[in-house]
């Protein structure tokens, strides 16, 4: 799938979300890596295969309120 040299990562690769992007959508909060994985804003990802990774991002922390 890839035409990059060096080859991007493949998606089950521990540094897959490393390959480059090739398609985006800024206001849906997408992006398509080449080697098919689609990353969301929230970080959670779509492989492939189906596959669901889960965002994670650290949660904000809460504001004291007083």
């Amino acid at each position: 799938m890839c035409q990059h040299q060096p080859p991007c990562p493949s998606a089950d690769a521990s540094d897959g979300a490393a390959a480059l992007p090739v398609a985006r959508d800024e206001v849906l909060g997408w992006t398509r890596l080449c080697n098919g994985t689609v990353l969301f804003e929230d970080t959670g990802e779509l492989l492939p295969d189906g596959r669901i990774v889960a965002p994670h991002r650290p949660l904000a922390r809460a504001r004291a309120i007083g």
